[in-house]
């Protein structure tokens, strides 16, 4: 399996390639969604990961922007975020996102999840 992940924490972003990488799953990182879009251009992701507060580009913009992509529709999209207000999980599944895991995020729980969404 192939993932994309965005989130602009440095440890975040370390804390999920760890996870990611003990459970045998490719990982590419991206520090933004601008970054996040950058990265997507070179790669066929399975999944991706994105968090939803970040500059230049926030996880909605990402999510709709990968959206509108022809050939990216179906790529399962999961927001990792602090976040839990049911408002901002609307506008996420709106937007485009397949689920939602809240930080501190559970190692297995992430792995099942893409597995689930990714197969």
């Amino acid at each position: 399996m192939n993932v994309l992940a965005v989130d602009d924490s440095r440890t975040m972003r370390d804390m999920i390639r760890v996870t990611l990488d003990q459970a045998g799953i490719q990982t590419h990182l991206a520090e933004d969604g601008v970054h996040g879009l950058e990265v997507l251009e070179g790669i066929e992701p399975d999944a991706i990961i994105t968090d939803l507060n970040m500059p230049r580009l926030d996880g909605f913009g990402f999510i709709q922007a990968v959206r509108s992509q022809s050939d990216r529709g179906t790529i399962p999209i999961l927001v990792l975020t602090t976040e839990s207000a049911a408002d901002l999980k609307s506008r996420a599944r709106d937007a485009g996102a397949t689920g939602w895991i809240v930080k501190p995020f559970d190692p297995d729980k992430l792995v099942r999840a893409l597995q689930m969404v990714a197969g």
